[in-house]
């Protein structure tokens, strides 16, 4: 550890191994495996197989930005992550408007729709008005806002903790619904085959689409690279441990719910994981997939809300940013303002937008900027020719662009069927050139 890092300006590494992939995990699986799989299925036209391939192909391709950003983020452990890949390969007014677009959009937009989301399974438990489900909603964010201006080991131990709890919960579930489901043997009374070749093809865009939302959420750990023990030797190994854990994760989970309900029953429903459990153990059993989906909610909310804030510290330190932000909390050592202002936009946004068109914004802005993360890393390596790296991704150069070519092609996806709510994600993204440059303005010269 160099010294610089025990400076009292910069924010300790306390984040270990087991933290990282624990929070890989847990930011990633939200509400999506619960709900997504019934979706895919529908979209594919019952195929077992091709549904099956959609969720491959999701996971390898964030495998693929895992392993990408594994080497960007052992190459240059520093807090911001993605953030300063961007502004290092690409210059600052790109990486501003990231930032930008994370904190009013990717970040704030999951945080709110996960919350919304654990409102409304809330609701299923207890019977809530319109106006408690909003409080609902807020309330959770404070109560995650709380626990990470405390602090951050105490975030990452709430992280390990509520990630172990709804990992268990999947796997139980899973076994639960192999033993006790009779679904398998309807199979072969589906025939996709008298449904076209085109019909399926053209579903499998929408399926991935959704598959890849229930995948989102990977990236955010390098955002904490400042923070991370040994992070030229952890990042690389926690990306690859964490990404790969959860394509078994999910593909295990999906043929859970097929052998409790068949494909037919699972494309029917939006509560596959509900359904199955209803299926097998009884309507009571849907009440226990409820508070494993709350629990596995509150967790990616933390997860996000553990790491998202360090780009606007990072953007805040580049002087391009609420200046208040860069500010290190004097007795718990985390960038406390940074967080708060963060969840402050959040609740905002919980309590005035919907679960659906927050959803779109925050898939299709992301990827926009995933690809530029990834593509950073061919000019890092040109400016690192002679130095010997900690790491560096296995099928380089194909990993990064087949990855960067996956990317782009779901934003021109987004952008050709749903123009109206992508023009929207574009206008926000540009609206921060303006900002910028004011703020850039300001800032002394370094």
């Amino acid at each position: 550890m160099s010294h610089q890092d025990s400076h009292r300006t910069t924010l300790p590494r306390t984040l270990g191994l087991k933290d990282l992939i624990f929070l890989i995990i847990g930011t990633v699986i939200g509400s999506g495996i619960f709900i997504v799989p019934g979706v895919v299925l529908r979209q594919t036209n019952g195929s077992i197989t091709v549904a099956m391939l959609v969720w491959l192909a999701g996971g390898i391709l964030s495998l693929l930005g895992a392993l990408t950003y594994g080497e960007l983020s052992a190459m240059n452990p520093k807090v911001g992550g993605l953030y300063i890949f961007i502004r290092d390969g690409f210059g600052s007014l790109p990486a501003f408007l990231y930032g930008w677009t994370l904190f009013f959009v990717i970040s704030s937009g999951s945080v709110a729709t996960l919350a919304v989301a654990f409102s409304s399974y809330l609701g299923e438990i207890v019977p809530l008005s319109p106006m408690v489900a909003k409080l609902a909603a807020i309330t959770m964010i404070v109560i995650v806002t709380v626990v990470n201006v405390i602090g951050t080991r105490e975030s990452a131990n709430l992280q390990d903790w509520t990630t172990a709890i709804k990992v268990t919960a999947i796997l139980v579930m899973s076994l639960l619904l192999f033993v006790l489901g009779h679904g398998f043997a309807t199979v072969s009374s589906v025939s996709p085959a008298n449904v076209g070749a085109k019909s399926i093809f053209s579903g499998v865009g929408f399926a991935m689409i959704g598959v890849l939302w229930a995948y989102e959420g990977w990236q955010y750990v390098t955002f904490s690279a400042g923070e991370a023990i040994n992070a030229q030797r952890n990042f690389p190994r926690s990306l690859l441990i964490g990404s790969a854990s959860l394509i078994g994760i999910y593909l295990l989970a999906n043929l859970a719910y097929l052998a409790a309900l068949g494909p037919t029953k699972a494309a029917q429903t939006n509560a596959v994981a509900s359904a199955a459990m209803t299926a097998v153990a009884g309507p009571a059993a849907s009440k226990l997939v409820t508070l494993a989906i709350l629990i596995s909610i509150f967790s990616a909310t933390n997860g996000i809300t553990l790491t998202a804030p360090r780009v606007y510290y990072a953007m805040a330190r580049d002087g391009v940013f609420f200046h208040q932000l860069a500010r290190i909390h004097p007795r718990f050592r985390t960038p406390a303002f940074a967080v708060i202002a963060g969840s402050a936009w959040a609740i905002i946004l919980a309590a005035t937008g919907t679960f659906e068109q927050l959803l779109t914004y925050v898939v299709f802005t992301g990827w926009l900027f995933y690809a530029l993360g990834a593509a950073s890393i061919f000019i890092y390596r040109r400016r690192t020719l002679d130095r010997e790296l900690p790491y560096r991704v296995p099928g380089f150069p194909w990993t990064p662009l087949l990855f960067i070519i996956a990317a782009a092609a779901l934003v021109l996806n987004t952008i050709v069927t749903q123009f109206d709510r992508a023009a929207i994600g574009l206008g926000i993204v540009l609206i921060g050139t303006p900002a910028y440059f004011i703020w850039h303005r300001r800032s002394k010269p370094r």
